[in-house]
């Protein structure tokens, strides 16, 4: 199996749990099933400052990488995303303004401009926004960088449980990071 860096297809998948939002990830293999647990998260529900933290596996014995809100009640906060020993791997953020109308997310990793993430179908945006009863209707970020070249994509697939498919085309972006953005999504969205 390829190392985490060279992977282009993740999976993540909601564990549904009264008290905690759980999360895996895995591999994506070329058949499209889902291959090895590449990193297992936790969130507390109603936690007052926003923190998820990913471990190895579900033993939650080894971290990984996780991240954290730099304020508790913050309508544009900043998420920053750090290693399994506390070292910095990026941050991102919540547009608030632009994401009125269609939710989006900036991301930044040392060395590469930052991204940009928005909600691909703007119409879907707009309405998931007004009628309630739309929220289980799938969603689609495209990532990007500074000059409109594809970083990342995160798709939302039907279904009762929470799944999303990662597509990641810049060989250079920090898996880690993609992974903190694409459970945030899940996990911070409906902020």
């Amino acid at each position: 199996m390829y190392g985490l860096q060279e992977m282009t297809r993740l999976v993540v998948r909601q564990r549904i749990r009264p008290m905690v939002n759980q999360y895996e990830v895995r591999a994506e293999r070329p058949d499209g099933s889902e291959g090895e647990m590449v990193a297992f998260a936790q969130q507390k529900r109603m936690a007052f400052k926003e923190q998820v933290t990913f471990y190895t596996d579900d033993t939650r014995s080894v971290p990984v990488l996780g991240f954290k809100a730099r304020q508790a009640i913050d309508l544009g906060a900043v998420y920053d995303v750090v290693d399994g020993s506390g070292a910095p791997v990026g941050l991102f953020r919540k547009d608030f303004k632009q994401s009125l109308l269609r939710s989006t997310w900036h991301v930044e990793q040392p060395g590469l401009p930052p991204a940009v993430g928005t909600e691909r179908n703007e119409t879907l945006a707009l309405l998931r926004r007004f009628l309630e009863f739309l929220q289980f209707i799938p969603y689609h970020f495209d990532f990007t960088g500074a000059d409109g070249r594809p970083l990342f994509s995160v798709d939302k697939r039907w279904g009762l449980r929470d799944r999303y498919t990662v597509e990641i085309q810049e060989p250079a972006i920090d898996r880690r990071l993609v992974i903190a953005m694409a459970v945030a999504l899940d996990a911070l969205q409906q902020r």
